[in-house]
């Protein structure tokens, strides 16, 4: 009986490359909902691909709570959601309350509200299943050596287009050279997070929310070509890695198929040949996005919704030509120098404190 699947942010990068793998697998999936958010032409052509699918463009007037209604009826064995920042929260949670398991690229759901979403899934016997190519890598591993002796989990990183240069050159970069990424293809918000190490700092925190691991326990490690897509080290000190070419359908397909590992068109498959691997500590004076992820890690409560929120808001001003690059950190530590350490007690709240954190990284924007 094929699974019956969602994808969510159809047209983006996640989206792309989910339909791709369901296509090469077409025997095994049916497609029953299609949603984006702006990209009408895009949502018609993959909808024309799988014409039983309800499509559903969430930036029309009452979009949001049609795409929550589609999700609650769709049905669905499995949903993607690949949406793009905290807008995917509320899908996330309605995929769940479906039953549905949960392949889950959208970060920002575990960010800003890991714990009432992974009890939510537990209640409902709903898989969350990561497909961030670092946390599929790590699920994997895990599932294949336990956690009895897990001792940490290093996360990798590509590094990013400004690894190699100074703070001085950093403050010249512009939204075109962030949106360079040298070895994965993204969306422009997910790119320019790479560029700051914001996008690893939300990493750390979806990690130490999934793997049930403290913060200490969390290293990361630049690897330039994006072959390891991370490691654990056991107790003992063997280091444990999967290796992969950068391409998504990998991680994509493993969510998809699981628990199943089958023989599929082979999406990331790598070649010995001319491989080079080199490793370096990021720098955290050129990289403060990954130590405020840490800190609010740290601090617990809502600081790590907070964190999301204000490096959403200062990618934008960023992406508008509002700010520099290096402040984009500034705006994200000045937001979390606020008290957020209240509880996460529901996803209002949560979604409030979201509202918050945005609307003072915007009075900051302004001022500056």
């Amino acid at each position: 009986m094929k699974k019956r699947v969602a994808v969510l942010g159809a047209t983006g990068s996640i989206g792309k490359s989910a339909l791709d793998v369901i296509l090469a697998g077409r025997e095994h999936f049916e497609v029953v909902l299609l949603c984006a958010h702006t990209d009408r032409a895009g949502l018609a052509q993959a909808g024309a691909q799988w014409p039983k699918a309800q499509t559903v463009l969430s930036s029309e007037p009452g979009g949001k709570e049609a795409l929550l209604a589609a999700i609650a009826n769709a049905r669905a064995d499995i949903t993607i959601n690949g949406i793009s920042g905290a807008s995917g929260l509320e899908p996330s949670i309605a995929a769940i309350e479906s039953g549905s398991a949960l392949a889950l690229a959208n970060k920002e759901t575990l960010v800003m509200a890991g714990p009432l979403v992974l009890k939510l899934a537990a209640e409902k016997k709903a898989p969350v299943i990561p497909v961030d190519s670092e946390h599929s890598a790590i699920f994997q591993l895990i599932n294949a050596h336990g956690t009895e002796s897990l001792d940490e989990i290093i996360l990798t990183a590509s590094g990013g287009p400004f690894r190699n240069l100074s703070l001085d050159e950093m403050r010249q970069v512009s939204p075109e050279s962030a949106l360079a990424h040298p070895t994965w293809n993204m969306g422009p918000k997910i790119t320019i997070d790479s560029a700051s190490m914001a996008n690893k700092g939300l990493e750390v925190i979806e990690a130490a929310c999934l793997f049930n691991m403290p913060p200490e326990k969390i290293k990361v490690v630049i690897q330039p070509q994006s072959i390891i897509h991370s490691m654990i080290r056991m107790k003992d000190g063997a280091l444990y890695a999967q290796l992969s070419r950068p391409d998504m359908r990998l991680p994509i397909s493993s969510a998809l198929y699981w628990p199943e590992i089958t023989h599929s068109a082979g999406f990331g498959r790598l070649d010995f040949d001319s491989l080079t691997l080199e490793f370096s500590r990021p720098d955290m004076e050129k990289f403060p996005m990954l130590g405020l992820a840490y800190q609010a890690l740290k601090n617990g409560g809502l600081y790590p919704c907070a964190y999301n929120a204000a490096n959403e808001a200062a990618v934008a001003a960023f992406l508008r030509g509002q700010t520099g690059f290096l402040d984009i950190a500034a705006i994200t530590e000045y937001v979390l120098s606020r008290d957020w350490s209240a509880a996460l007690s529901d996803i209002a709240s949560v979604l409030e404190s979201d509202a918050q954190a945005r609307a003072l990284a915007e009075t900051f924007i302004r001022q500056e």
